[in-house]
């Protein structure tokens, strides 16, 4: 039985296009998950509307909530210790539904409203377990965390809970948004970055090479080089050619992959090994990607430490994620009051 103190969060997560809403217990253990996607709505405009998401998020906000009440049991709400939602960065419209309905839950049921940074979900998603998931070690300290998805690419080196020093970051693209962009000019559906896996791995040629923007020696990020290149490329083949055959793609959506995985994966090992790391976590949508987890694990595993990578279903967004980093905060004492506002160029490291 859950009694009050026992750490139970409940989490609600609105932040792009996923309407979804969690119960987390201890930080860790996942009590219920309830994820409505949009991606089939968005998939005919190749991308993201912004006011098209947020009326979804309020067609499904409640219906999501009340099955994952349910499922977790929650009656009496004395054993929830806090609401924690999503407050930023992320679309407005969309951050306003679920910042406002997380206000209602709290104020109605006198419960701590809790404030979570999006991009510290996608780090604490690490820590998560399954429903009836043996229990294993949490990720140890310090460690290196790599976020890969469409809205983010960083890395950052945390000693501790709640303490980020970044490291690297995009200084253009995210990575998720050139796996889109560069799907898109292949030909593939929405969303880019599954759709590019899948071709690549049918690749029985592997001869295109494209551009790893390395940036010197730092551990920043660049894909916008890598897109342009990536459309000249497929420009030039359908001016000469027409209408790219199924092969042909193939072995341009492994080429770009590679690209995209290399560098993510070369600095990552390289920031960990230079920071006396005792474990990576990779968080994201991004990290979904499976060139990419055994890539980073391979490094990794060279270091003689440990990835720690969640399923491919809580790199996603979802709500457990900001659970268990709203358990997080509220052991750190945070807490925000009615005032709670959208943050949606919110940073992680300010």
């Amino acid at each position: 039985m859950i009694v009050a103190g026992s750490g139970l969060v409940l989490a609600v997560e609105t932040s792009c296009d996923e309407t979804a809403v969690a119960v987390v217990e201890g930080g860790r253990r996942i009590v219920a998950s309830i994820v409505a996607s949009q991606v089939a709505l968005h998939a005919s405009t190749g991308g993201i509307v912004p006011e098209v998401a947020a009326r979804a998020h309020l067609r499904w906000i409640v219906p999501v909530f009340e099955e994952a009440r349910a499922a977790a049991g929650i009656d009496d709400w004395s054993t929830v210790d806090g609401v924690a939602v999503t407050y930023g960065p992320g679309l407005a419209g969309s951050l306003l539904v679920g910042i406002n309905f997380a206000k209602t839950l709290a104020w109605v049921h006198g419960r701590p409203l809790i404030p979570v940074n999006h991009l510290e979900g996608h780090i604490y998603a690490a820590w998560l377990l399954d429903p009836g998931e043996p229990s294993r070690p949490e990720p140890a300290f310090p460690l290196v965390a790599l976020v890969v998805s469409g809205g983010h690419t960083f890395l950052v080196e945390m000693a501790g809970h709640l303490s980020y020093r970044l490291l690297g970051q995009t200084v253009d693209d995210a990575a998720g948004e050139a796996f889109d962009k560069v799907g898109r000019l292949l030909g593939l559906p929405y969303p880019g970055g599954p759709a590019i896996m899948a071709a690549a791995a049918a690749a029985t040629r592997r001869d295109a090479v494209f551009p790893r923007a390395w940036l010197g020696d730092s551990f920043d990020f660049s894909f916008s080089g890598l897109k342009t290149a990536a459309r000249r490329s497929i420009e030039a083949l359908r001016r000469d050619h027409g209408e790219l055959e199924p092969q042909v793609v193939s072995e341009l959506a492994h080429g770009f992959q590679e690209s995209v995985v290399d560098v993510l994966a070369t600095k990552t090992g390289l920031a960990a090994e230079r920071s006396g790391a005792q474990c990576i976590v990779l968080g994201g949508g991004v990290a979904a990607n499976a060139v990419l987890r055994d890539r980073i694990a391979g490094r990794a595993a060279a270091l003689g430490i440990p990835l720690v990578v969640p399923r491919p279903g809580l790199c996603t967004d979802n709500a457990a994620m900001i659970g268990a980093a709203g358990f997080q905060r509220i052991r750190a004492g945070s807490r925000a009051d009615l005032a709670l506002d959208a943050r949606p160029s919110l940073k992680l490291v300010e």
